[in-house]
């Protein structure tokens, strides 16, 4: 579904007028991103360029190869006595192809920036550049790009690399823009916005042996079957009707198609699940096992569980995500701010940040194809409203904490 691309406000006068000045200046370094995307958390060149960019607009510091290549521009206010502040924005790709014709499609065949995290790039560099330039504040800016959100735990890896450590923020921000939504919209809820992300792998072992004699055989592939039909009932008869939960298994893998005539001595099954409370996730991982072992056993065949826990749930802290949706309020109308905006199952690795210090993530709507789509591209046309959210987020908030 391709939602309009047609603006619900006049994003020019939403914005600070002097971020509307530069939204050219930014648009061409966004496409630039999107033409040379990287993956992962191997982002060597769009972190020299964004280094270079914070240079080039005064910034007060700037620190490189920050958990590989992570990247933190510090901005002074007017006084460096007062609170540090985080924003951040991931700067990674997607390993697909890109179906578009418009004149910066990716130059990497099968990379593409599929998920705008080149536009969120583009957006606090315009952040960085009006920061340094009206210093409205008291206290730092820390102004983080952070690679390999997409499926990487970029976040993690940062932060295990000394990132709060260094720069000890009180509270945290980010955005993601959305294309369920049209431009000038913008949302978010007070709690759960995103899932946690784990993947699992269950591995089914019994005796294989000659497809016309099953009698002689201890079969994985039928236990299999019964597991997959019997994790169904994981969230159906396990999670609380109030809650929710996803188990979706995404890959099964035994034998080879060319031995029709042979039942094989193992069986794997890959998947994922989805939670937002951490009572529920501990729930799935535990049930998970349970159900897997004993119907395999059923059959006479073993099961192991390998269950990897990546991405902890995005809780947003109520005070930070009233504070940056009072903001948006201001900016395109209360009609406009969706306050309770329904929680999603997918992943982000922004949680890891919101969970260690106070913070909030908020959807911009940009409109056009879904994300993780051939077809997706980020809309310039919202970057001064984005950066504009982000400055006046983080000035309101330095006024606040200054009393």
């Amino acid at each position: 579904m391709f939602v309009s691309q047609e603006p619900v406000v006049d994003l020019e006068k939403a914005s600070i007028p002097l971020i509307a000045s530069w939204k050219d200046e930014f648009k061409e370094i966004r496409q630039d991103f999107h033409r040379n995307p990287e993956i992962g958390l191997d982002t060597p060149r769009t972190s020299k360029k964004i280094a270079d960019f914070l240079r080039s607009y005064g910034v007060d510091e700037v620190h490189e190869n920050i958990g590989g290549c992570g990247v933190v521009g510090v901005v002074y206010g007017s006084s460096k006595e007062g609170p540090l502040l985080g924003l951040r924005a991931d700067i990674d790709a997607l390993p697909m192809k890109e179906m578009s014709d418009h004149d910066h499609v990716s130059c990497l065949g099968k990379r593409m920036h599929g998920c705008g995290h080149d536009g969120h790039g583009a957006t606090l560099l315009a952040v960085a550049k009006y920061l340094a330039q009206t210093r409205n504040f008291a206290g730092k800016a820390i102004l983080i790009f952070q690679p390999g959100e997409e499926g990487w735990s970029g976040a993690k890896v940062m932060m295990d690399d000394g990132l709060f450590e260094r720069f000890p923020v009180e509270e945290i921000y980010a955005y993601h823009t959305a294309s369920a939504l049209r431009p000038g919209e913008l949302a978010l809820n007070y709690g759960a916005m995103q899932a946690a992300a784990d993947a699992f792998t269950l591995t089914i072992t019994g005796k294989g042996g000659h497809g016309s004699r099953p009698e002689n055989c201890s079969d994985p592939i039928v236990a299999a079957a019964y597991i997959i039909t019997a994790l169904q009932t994981l969230v159906s008869r396990n999670v609380s009707p109030l809650d929710s939960a996803v188990v979706s298994c995404g890959s099964i893998h035994s034998g080879d198609p060319l031995a029709q005539s042979v039942i094989p001595n193992s069986c794997q099954i890959v998947g994922t699940t989805r939670t937002f409370k951490p009572e529920t996730r501990d729930l799935i991982e535990k049930r998970l096992k349970e159900v897997a072992e004993n119907t395999a056993a059923a059959f006479g065949c073993t099961a192991v569980l390998d269950y990897d826990r990546k991405y902890p749930p995005l809780i947003n802290s109520e005070e930070q995500a009233k504070a940056i949706a009072d903001v948006g309020a201001e900016l395109v109308g209360e009609e406009n701010m969706k306050r309770n905006y329904p929680r999603a199952t997918g992943g982000e690795d922004f949680a890891f940040m919101a969970g260690a210090v106070p913070g909030a993530y908020i959807r911009v709507g940009q409109g056009g194809a879904p994300a993780h789509n051939g077809y997706f591209d980020f809309n310039d046309e919202i970057i001064p409203l984005a950066a504009t959210l982000l400055v006046k987020t983080l000035e309101k908030r330095f006024n606040d904490l200054a009393g």
